[in-house]
């Protein structure tokens, strides 16, 4: 998730530093409509409020979403009017609005000459209606960006001057474009999730590969528009952000794409699983350095938890494959801290027995309920309620440890008290050539 917005001051760059307490805030905000919401209403409305509050010029606004039943613009949203603009307005590509959908290229029209231009392009029975909502002949100054993504025309947003003579800027125009890229990713997104609903409902055979990328669709949008809209943020034109500003941007977006990483190769790696590809390299290992070098990665990451690693003097090496090994105790670890938010105390503990041994990590979170226990290491399950509905990750991290457990012979589970952390356990088989200590 985008972090929490702060004050910011971007510079003009032939000018003193203004505030701009505001465009964070509408990023974080579009991130997690992107996130939660589907209801393309909802959405639009939305956009109006915030568009209106960052160009108070504006007395009006619709969004104008293109159908294509009806090879036309129609209004989904609109505020400030006597009455609400109907859907029946319908304003075909290429004409009036029309005219930014098809092209992308945004109008800012500073005189009521020029809206009347525009006004007059719209076929007489849309534009009647219009003018009927408005309660005026022509707004005296209008812009208009279009809601395209990379793949899509989606539609229009406009906003206008009913009242007073100060014109909209270029600079008004230029926040209201940046504002038309965010909210056409989310709308895109919603697109997106519907679409895979429907796939889902109309195609039985095809279940379970609609379910993972409709789960995986879902995690990835939250981090895919926190990217887009500091991208966004660094490209708007005549605004200079500080060299501290822009490396806490950047970072945020580094931070993004790991995540997303991460996704895709959980996902690969869970098909590999699945096609019974999984091949062990095996080799005698010291689990107690093993452990240390993964801790010594994850402390990197880290500044609130501390680690306590426990290994009798004489441990046995294990027969195991170092880099499956490591994956597991890396998503372990990695689950350990990301689920203990306020920091604490990691406890990794290690022993033998005369066939196994038995490795836990151990955790001072925000724990597991007891009904999700036992669905832990099931593919894509994510619990939907409590601190941990709101935690980006794939659903496949300890599905494929335990694949990775399993073909070594082991055993995994989890032991847990809600609000006060939880305890993983691995099993691993001890031969024979296992049992010369270190």
């Amino acid at each position: 998730m985008l972090p929490s917005a702060r004050s910011i001051i971007p510079r003009q760059r032939d000018g003193p530093a203004v505030k701009n307490p505001i465009l964070l805030e509408f990023i974080s905000e579009i991130a997690r409509l992107a996130a939660d919401e589907t209801d393309e209403s909802i959405m639009c409305a939305h956009a109006l409020t915030r568009a209106r509050e960052w160009i108070p010029a504006a007395n009006a606004g619709g969004v104008w979403l293109y159908a294509l039943d009806a090879d036309a613009l129609q209004c989904c949203a609109s505020q400030g009017y006597a009455a609400a603009m109907p859907r029946e307005i319908n304003i075909p590509p290429g004409k009036s609005y029309g005219r930014v959908f098809s092209s992308g290229k945004a109008i800012r029209c500073a005189t009521i000459t020029q809206v009347r231009e525009l006004v007059n392009t719209m076929p007489s029975a849309a534009r009647a209606l219009y003018q009927t909502a408005a309660e005026v002949a022509y707004p005296s100054s209008a812009i208009v960006a279009a809601l395209h993504t990379a793949d899509a025309k989606l539609g229009v947003i406009a906003l206008e001057k009913l009242r007073g003579t100060r014109p909209f800027t270029a600079n008004d125009l230029q926040k209201l474009k940046t504002l038309a890229a965010l909210y056409a990713f989310a709308l895109a997104h919603a697109r997106l999730r519907r679409a895979l609903y429907q796939a889902q409902t109309t195609k039985e055979t095809a279940t379970a590969r609609a379910e993972s990328v409709s789960f995986l669709a879902h995690e990835m949008r939250t981090p895919l528009t926190s990217i887009k809209g500091y991208a966004t943020a660094l490209m708007i034109e005549n605004v200079h952000f500080d060299a501290a500003t822009q490396r806490e941007f950047l970072e945020q977006i580094d931070r993004e794409c790991d995540t997303l990483i991460q996704l895709i190769q959980d996902l690969l790696e869970s098909a590999v699983l699945d096609a019974g590809l999984l091949e062990l390299k095996r080799e005698p290992l010291r689990l107690p350095r093993l452990v240390q070098e993964v801790i010594d990665d994850i402390r990197l990451t880290t500044t609130q938890h501390r680690f306590l690693v426990e290994f009798p003097r004489a441990f046995p090496l294990v027969q195991a494959d170092p880099a499956r090994l490591t994956q597991v105790l890396r998503n372990l670890l990695e689950n350990a801290v990301k689920y203990s938010p306020r920091g604490g105390l990691v406890v990794i503990h290690g022993e033998s027995q005369p066939n196994q041994i038995t490795l836990s990590i151990a955790d001072q979170g925000i724990g597991i309920a007891p009904e999700h226990l036992n669905r832990l290491f099931e593919k894509f399950f994510r619990a939907k309620t409590g601190p941990a509905q709101a935690t980006i990750g794939s659903g496949l991290g300890l599905p494929i440890a335990r694949s990775i457990v399993t073909a070594h012979g082991g055993k995994i589970w989890a032991e847990s008290v809600l609000g006060k952390g939880s305890a993983f356990y691995v099993t691993l088989p001890l031969e024979p050539a296992d049992n010369a200590l270190e």
